[in-house]
């Protein structure tokens, strides 16, 4: 378990990011337009999960916006973004901001992806949904970086995400 606090009051996750080094844990996801993909899907490419809450708040979708820019100019790479939202709320989202060079995928159905990860809230006011991390994978998907941000309004750290492609 780890903790991370909002605005300073301690939250506790359901358990710890993969660690640095390990395979990756599968995963199915809905897309935003209702199909399924799976960790699988993306085998041969380097993969960055953006992990948050909620894309209806203002860090959440600066993380967005911002893994979406550098996204535009990584090779071989696909940027997953992630949370419990509904498709259709991120589907409005990317194609009101024009973004579309990240993935929009929801783990509304089960949870099942926050559970394997370990990094669903279970405390606090934002229970059930998924804190703010970063696990980026290689071609094999194999874990070569997580942060687990520590204050959920922070954004997370783009730059060592970034430079961990390139290790």
């Amino acid at each position: 378990m780890a903790t991370v606090t909002l605005k300073g009051n301690p939250i506790k996750t359901s358990g710890e990011l993969p660690k640095v080094g390990t395979k990756a844990p599968g995963f199915t996801l809905t897309a935003t337009d209702l199909s399924s993909k799976s960790l699988s899907d993306f085998a041969g490419s380097k993969v960055v999960l953006n992990i948050f809450p909620s894309v209806d708040t203002g860090t959440c979708a600066q993380s967005v916006r911002q893994f979406n820019q550098e996204a535009s100019e990584l090779e071989n790479t696909k940027v997953l973004c992630i949370s419990h939202d509904l498709p259709f709320a991120l589907n409005r989202f990317c194609g009101a901001e024009g973004l579309n060079n990240v993935i929009s995928l929801s783990d509304y159905k089960d949870g099942s992806f926050g559970k394997a990860y370990g990094l669903n809230f279970i405390t606090g006011p934002l229970e059930a949904l998924h804190s703010r991390c970063v696990v980026v994978l290689d071609e094999n998907g194999t874990v070569l970086y997580t942060e687990q941000v520590g204050e959920i309004v922070d954004e997370p750290n783009y730059k060592a995400a970034l430079e961990a492609l390139h290790a």
